[in-house]
């Protein structure tokens, strides 16, 4: 049976000739353009839908990061004793895919914290262009994570969602610096750079000592 385009409409998942029972899902017409063998001659396998959408307001994510740290004020090592975040990304459509995205960005926000750093020489040089060199972080240098989400539908798109890409790389790296600044305040160290490297930390409090002297 052939039908022009106007004779159909879509509805529940399934295309339906107008003023009959006829109707196919649109996971067969899938499969039918993935078989194409099975097409008549002459008709190109072909299953393509453009839309833009642009919605009234931007979505605004938030959240709250905490963490506690250890430092072993001998050798400068830092520690993530515990991390806890709680973020709102609006309503969660997969769950499973927001604690990916949120467990990932705390990874890469503590490794820019605490162990990632570009390093170049006097002459321009990057010096720390391998793995040898650069230092990332693995599963057993992170701690475990302890996540939760509040759900405040966002008011600017149909499905009230937010962005949640970045919303551990932007929230962590802040925390775990405040972090070990916090730590390390009774020793009189009032700022750091990052990253917080094991080297940079024991120098930070073996200065503030001999500023106290």
């Amino acid at each position: 049976m052939e039908c022009a385009e106007d004779d159909l409409e879509f509805a529940g998942g399934r295309f339906k000739v107008k003023g009959t029972e006829k109707a196919v899902a649109l996971t067969d017409v899938a499969l039918a353009v993935f078989a194409a063998h099975d097409l008549p001659d002459g008709v190109e396998p072909n299953l393509d839908s453009e839309a833009a959408y642009d919605p009234d307001n931007f979505s605004f994510p938030h959240g709250t990061h905490l963490c506690a740290v250890e430092i072993d004020t001998e050798t400068g090592h830092v520690r993530i004793r515990k991390y806890v975040c709680v973020d709102d990304v609006g309503h969660v459509v997969n769950p499973l895919i927001v604690e990916g995205q949120v467990h990932g960005g705390l990874a890469q926000g503590i490794s820019q914290a605490l162990y990632e750093e570009a390093i170049h020489d006097e002459t321009g040089t990057l010096i720390s262009g391998s793995f040898a060199e650069y230092l990332l972080p693995t599963a057993v240098d992170l701690p475990h994570f302890t996540t939760d989400r509040t759900d405040t539908p966002a008011p600017g798109n149909p499905l009230g969602v937010k962005g949640v890409g970045e919303a551990g790389t932007i929230a962590s790296t802040p925390a775990v610096v405040n972090s070990v600044l916090d730590a390390l305040r009774p020793l009189g160290v009032h700022s750091i750079d990052m990253p917080c490297t094991p080297m940079r930390v024991w120098h930070a409090i073996r200065s503030a000592q001999e500023g106290n002297r």
